[in-house]
C-alpha cells in the first residue's frame, strides 16, 4: 500500500530534504504533493486524495497552526493525520498542537529512522519499498 503524501513547507529545500527522507526510508509513496504555504495546502487536500500531510509551523500567506485550524473545521480534512516537522520546539507550542489534533511532532532535522517510526505509529504497518 503507498500513501499519498503531502508537504507543506516554504523552503524547497526543506521539501526536497523530506522527500528524499522518505525515500531513504523506503516508505511506500503513491503521490507525493508539495505546497510552499498553508493556502496552497488545503488547495491541494480539496483536490487529492492525501492520507498523510507533513507540515512546517511558521509559513508566509498562511502558516501551519492556521492551516490545521481550517482542517479541523472540515469534516472530510479533519481525518487527515498531521506531522509538524519544524524548528520550533516549545513545549507550549507542541502542546497546543497535540491539543488541536497533530499526530506527531519531528524537531529538524529529520532523520529516516524517526520518519519511519511516526509513519508506522500513525498509518500502521506497511510494506516497505
Amino acid at each position: 500500500m503507498a500513501f499519498n503524501i503531502l508537504i507543506v513547507d516554504d523552503s524547497r529545500t526543506i521539501r526536497s530534504v523530506i522527500k528524499k527522507t522518505l525515500e531513504i526510508a523506503r516508505i511506500p509513496v503513491g503521490e507525493l504533493y508539495e505546497a510552499s504555504n498553508g493556502e496552497e495546502g488545503l488547495g491541494i487536500m480539496k483536490k487529492h486524495w492525501v492520507d498523510l500531510v507533513f507540515a512546517d509551523i511558521n509559513m508566509p500567506v498562511m502558516t501551519g497552526i492556521e492551516m490545521i485550524e481550517k482542517m479541523v473545521q472540515d469534516d472530510m480534512l479533519s481525518k487527515i493525520p498531521v506531522v509538524i516537522i519544524s524548528t520550533e520546539g516549545s513545549k507550549t507550542r507542541i502542546e497546543e498542537l497535540f491539543k488541536m489534533g497533530v499526530r506527531a511532532y519531528i524537531r529538524k532535522p529529520i532523520t529516516p529512522e524517526i520518519l519511519r517510526t511516526v509513519v508506522k505509529d500513525i498509518m500502521g504497518e506497511y510494506n516497505e519499498i
